[in-house]
C-alpha cells in the first residue's frame, strides 16, 4: 500500500461516539473581519475539567500564564484549486492536496515545483465545489495556459468505495508552480461557501511558508496585537511547519501524510515550556511527529505518519486552541486525545446552544487542563 494511505485507519470507538452524540454547527457566513470587527474578536470558548467559560480570543493573554508556549503553524495557503477540463470539455476544479510522497526526489523538497502530486478532482456548485468520482487512469485535464495535469492512479476511494476521490497525478506547468498557481488558482472552497473569500482572509498572521491546501485555521484569529501582548504577558511562540492536504476526507479517513519541520530552537523553547498549547490539529500533528516516547521534542523534518488519536495519546501538548469540527471529522479523535471525550462533548453541546460559528471562519475553542 502507498505510503499516502498508510495513515488511513477505521474511525476509533471515542470517535464513534462522539460522531453520533456531537451536534452540528452553523458554518461561518463570513469572517468577523468582514463585519469591521477585528479578526481576535471572535468569540472563544474555554474548556477545563473545571468548567466552561464564554469569552473573546483577544482575552487570551490574560487567560494564559507566564511560562506558557504557544505553537504556531507558519506554513501559508497556496490557491490550489484549479480550473480544469477533461477531454469532453467538462468543466472541473483540480484541488492539489499534497506532493505525492512517494513521488520521487521532487518529493524531498515539497511545495517548490510541478511534477507529482496528489489532488481531488471536483465539480463546480456555485462558489464552491463537489465530489467528481467518475474520472480514469490515463486522463489528461486541461488547466489555463497550455498546463495538463495526468490522472495516474487512485489514491483514495470515494464513498463506500465507489469511483475514486483523491488521485496521484503528473502537473506539467508552462512556469514554476507558485507564480502558476498565483496566476490561474484560487483557495480551495466546498459546497455551502457563501463568498469568493481572498487568499488572504485563509492566511494566518504567522504565515511564512507556502504549501497547504487549506488554512491552518485555528491561528486565524491571531493579529499582530494580539501576538504582541501575549508576548508582553511573558507567553512564548514556538513556530513548527506542517502543510496540510484537503480536508474533505470521507468518515473515518485519518490525514494522509504530511510534510512537516520542527527546528532545534522551537524544540528547546517547547522542551522548557511550564505548559504547551498548541494552536491548532495541525501544530499538534507536528509536535506529536518530533516528540520521543518520554515526550521530549526533537528537531524533525520530512513526511509525517503520525495520527493522534486517544489510544495513542499526546506526549508533547497539554492544551489546544482549534476551531469547531463536524461530528464525523477527524480531527475529533485527536480533541479527545488532548481533553477527553466528555469535556468535547460538553463543549460542542455549550457552543450549540450559545450560537458558535463552526468551520475555518468560524469561532475558537481552547482547550486547557
Amino acid at each position: 500500500m502507498s505510503s499516502v494511505l498508510a495513515g488511513l485507519a477505521p474511525l476509533p470507538p471515542v470517535q464513534r461516539g462522539l460522531a453520533r452524540s456531537l451536534p452540528s454547527g452553523p458554518a461561518a457566513a463570513a469572517p468577523i473581519e468582514a463585519t469591521g470587527a477585528p479578526r481576535d474578536h471572535a468569540r472563544l470558548l474555554v474548556a477545563r475539567p473545571a468548567g466552561l467559560h464564554h469569552r473573546r480570543l483577544a482575552d487570551l493573554p490574560d487567560i494564559l500564564t507566564d511560562g506558557d508556549v504557544l505553537v504556531v503553524n507558519t506554513s501559508a495557503v497556496l490557491p490550489a484549486a484549479l480550473p480544469a477540463r477533461d477531454r469532453d470539455g467538462t468543466a472541473l476544479r483540480l484541488h492539489l492536496a499534497t506532493r505525492d510522497p512517494d513521488g520521487g526526489a521532487a518529493a524531498a523538497q515539497p511545495y517548490v515545483s510541478a511534477g507529482a502530486w496528489i489532488a481531488e478532482l471536483r465539480r463546480p456548485d456555485g462558489l464552491g465545489s463537489g465530489p467528481h468520482l467518475q474520472a480514469r487512469p490515463g486522463e489528461v485535464l486541461a488547466l489555463p495556459a497550455g498546463g495538463r495535469a495526468l490522472l495516474l492512479s487512485p489514491a483514495a476511494a470515494g464513498p463506500d468505495g465507489a469511483g475514486t476521490r483523491l488521485w496521484r497525478i503528473t502537473l506539467t506547468l508552462p512556469e514554476p508552480l507558485h507564480g502558476y498557481l498565483d496566476a490561474h488558482g484560487a483557495p480551495v472552497r466546498y459546497t455551502g461557501t457563501a463568498q469568493a473569500w481572498s487568499l488572504e482572509t485563509y492566511q494566518t498572521v504567522f504565515a511564512r511558508h507556502p504549501g497547504s491546501a487549506e488554512s491552518p485555521s485555528a491561528a486565524r484569529g491571531f493579529t499582530p496585537d494580539l501576538v504582541a501582548r501575549l508576548v508582553a504577558a511573558g507567553v512564548d511562540l514556538a513556530p513548527v511547519l506542517l502543510h496540510t492536504g484537503v480536508s474533505s476526507q470521507e468518515v473515518g479517513e485519518a490525514p494522509a501524510h504530511e510534510w512537516h519541520q520542527v527546528s532545534a530552537a522551537s524544540a528547546r523553547r517547547v522542551n522548557a515550556a511550564r505548559r504547551v498549547i498548541a494552536v491548532g490539529t495541525t501544530a499538534v500533528r507536528a509536535l506529536e511527529s518530533a516528540a520521543d516516547g518520554g515526550g521530549t521534542v526533537h528537531p524533525s523534518q520530512g513526511w509525517t505518519d503520525v495520527v493522534v488519536t486517544p489510544d495513542r495519546g499526546v506526549r508533547a501538548v497539554d492544551g489546544l486552541l482549534t476551531g469547531w469540527h463536524e461530528p464525523e471529522a477527524s480531527h475529533l479523535a485527536l480533541l479527545a486525545a488532548v481533553a477527553g471525550a466528555d469535556l468535547i462533548t460538553a463543549s460542542y453541546a455549550e457552543a450549540t446552544l450559545a450560537g458558535y460559528r463552526w468551520h475555518e471562519l468560524g469561532d475558537s475553542h481552547l482547550l486547557l487542563p
